[in-house]
């Protein structure tokens, strides 16, 4: 069974930035295509990027283009999320995903049902 456990969110002030990090155990990450998904107080969980499992094409939703950037480890079975010029408006709960199938760049990449596997979320906070 697959095990996902994000870390790094916390609060910051906007225009900061943070680092989270989501860290993969019980099989080899190269084999998962992995993705952030984030979700807001009483909305729906969203998605924010993915990565296929090379590391080679990165996919990002058009409120985070230019300010995120997503990478991977599979040496250390870890992916991570830069978030740089953070916005009140990111705030929420961050969890990672990974799925085998998935292809990151295709239709409905950020469709959270494709995805088999899920971290806990780890709290992202932006305010001053």
């Amino acid at each position: 069974q697959l095990q996902l456990v994000e870390s790094g969110g916390e609060l910051v002030q906007p225009g900061g930035s943070l680092r989270l990090s989501c860290v993969v155990a019980g099989d080899a990450l190269e084999y998962y295509t992995m993705a952030w998904f984030r979700q807001a107080p009483g909305k729906e969980r969203e998605g924010v990027s993915c990565i296929t499992k090379s590391g080679a094409k990165t996919q990002y939703t058009d409120f985070v283009k230019g300010r995120f950037t997503v990478s991977r480890d599979n040496a250390k079975n870890t992916m991570y999320l830069q978030m740089d010029n953070l916005e009140p408006e990111d705030t929420g709960i961050y969890y990672c995903a990974a799925d085998v199938l998935m292809y990151c760049g295709l239709d409905g990449t950020f469709a959270t049902t494709k995805y088999d596997y899920w971290g806990q979320g780890t709290q992202v906070t932006v305010s001053s």
